[in-house]
């Protein structure tokens, strides 16, 4: 298996509810490691970049929207499969459907406020990752 590096994002519903620690432990606990890690509040322009391939999305605006609600933690994880390993730990993106145990079903709050976002495949997370952080910022 691979080594690789994909982009999370714990979400405002999660920072509001001062759950980013256990967030973070069920991560690590799946073998992820982080090697890169900021908590800042985004401006508009920074949400509405990061989710430009959704625009012409209905649900675009209540997206940006929300994640320029409040603070979230922006962070780098590394391991084997590490795109694979951290969308199983958070789960189906509607915790209604997500399984047991996942940081989605144990933490979402609803569709929308699912607490955390994770790279989809190798390309975005290289895109996601450049888009929140320098080279130098990573340091696993």
């Amino acid at each position: 298996m691979a080594i690789e590096r994909t982009l999370s994002i714990i979400k405002p519903d999660a920072t509001e509810r001062n759950i980013t620690g256990l967030i973070v432990a069920r991560l690590e606990g799946a073998g992820l490691r982080v090697v890169a890690q900021q908590r800042v509040w985004w401006k508009k322009k920074h949400a509405e970049e990061f989710y430009e391939m959704h625009k012409k999305r209905p649900f675009f605006d209540d997206l940006v929207k929300f994640m320029v609600s409040g603070p979230i933690v922006i962070q780098v994880l590394e391991g084997e499969d590490a795109i694979k390993k951290n969308r199983e730990v958070m789960g189906a993106t509607n915790p209604e459907e997500a399984d047991a145990g996942t940081i989605r079903k144990d933490f979402a709050i609803s569709l929308e406020k699912n607490s955390v976002h994770g790279s989809d495949t190798p390309e975005n997370a290289k895109r996601e990752i450049d888009l929140c952080f320098k080279k130098s910022e990573i340091v696993g």
